[in-house]
């Protein structure tokens, strides 16, 4: 008896909160009621702590705030075999139909926490068309602290980042274009090479020909002779293809790079000139000679680097 009496003061000194709607099926946009009460000690103090939020915004959203708990919310005190019964009254709306299953409410007191039961609410879809009169329902209101983004579709904020790639991809292409048909080629156009670069790699094949090996000094001293007369003209604007050996030769004189080199296609020319006009067949020394004077005349003449970058390789040694 004695254990049973105990077990009943403990349970009549514990803070019971039960929570109830006014009706579990809501039609989207209309209001119910969320009916929580408290039974406690007359000396107990608690308080709601989602109370505090709905005095500071008036709208409390709950699950993922498909539901809004609202204020104003009214309370009723009651008293009932020497404890407190107390109600409240908060009023409950949705805008975004399905089943919500609403969280416990937690009621504080002291260091203890009381919670009530969960709840189920199914809110119902508005099922109109255009032929369908709305009444009873409030006029769309203007959201709090609206921002400049309010006007901006969901779907923008949402696949924002889709956007920005499918921006960046067209400015890439207007680029792109651009540069296509300003340069001609999407990559951009590879440097020309100079007529240095140009000498160097025609004498390097002349020679893996063997064309005077094979008895065919006529062809080996054509394509030494063209060769030179490309780098003249490339390297120094003199335009040895239209002139003569003679003329040639002139040239070199007066240009204070080639004057005095020219020893060096003196003996090209010369070489070349009886062996294509007066069919006479060089010695193999000749041959050799000639490529070589055509070598260290390209050699000698090639542009110098810039200042700057012949003081950077003296630097680094």
């Amino acid at each position: 008896m004695l254990s049973l009496m105990s077990v009943m003061q403990v349970q009549a000194s514990q803070t019971l909160v039960k929570a109830k709607l006014d009706s579990t099926i809501l039609m989207m946009g209309k209001m119910t009621h969320l009916r929580v009460s408290v039974d406690q000690d007359k000396g107990a103090k608690g308080t709601f702590p989602i109370f505090s939020q709905l005095k500071e915004n008036g709208i409390v959203g709950v699950c993922g705030d498909s539901v809004e708990l609202r204020s104003p919310v009214k309370q009723d005190t009651s008293e009932k075999a020497g404890r407190l019964h107390i109600e409240y009254t908060i009023p409950v709306q949705s805008f975004d139909s399905g089943y919500y299953r609403l969280p416990e409410i937690a009621f504080v007191t002291g260091r203890d926490t009381a919670f009530s039961n969960a709840v189920a609410l199914k809110v119902v879809p508005v099922m109109v068309d255009a032929n369908t009169p709305i009444d009873d329902y409030a006029n769309v209101a203007d959201p709090e602290n609206a921002s400049i983004f309010d006007a901006v579709p969901d779907w923008i904020l949402d696949y924002w980042w889709i956007l920005l790639i499918i921006l960046l991809a067209i400015c890439a292409g207007i680029y792109l274009w651009s540069r296509y048909r300003k340069e001609g080629s999407i990559l951009g156009k590879k440097p020309e090479p100079t007529p240095y670069e140009v000498a160097s790699a025609a004498l390097r094949e002349l020679k893996s020909k063997k064309l005077w090996e094979q008895g065919m000094e006529k062809e080996y001293f054509t394509e030494l002779t063209d060769i030179i007369r490309v780098y003249l003209y490339g390297r120094f604007g003199i335009n040895a293809m239209e002139m003569t050996s003679r003329q040639i030769l002139g040239s070199l004189k007066n240009n204070k790079e080639t004057k005095d080199k020219r020893e060096y296609i003196r003996q090209i020319v010369n070489m070349a000139d009886f062996v294509k006009f007066a069919k006479v067949r060089p010695l193999p020394e000749d041959n050799i000679a000639s490529y070589d004077n055509a070598v260290k005349f390209v050699e000698e003449t090639k542009p110098l680097p810039p200042v700057e970058d012949q003081d950077k390789k003296g630097g680094e040694s």
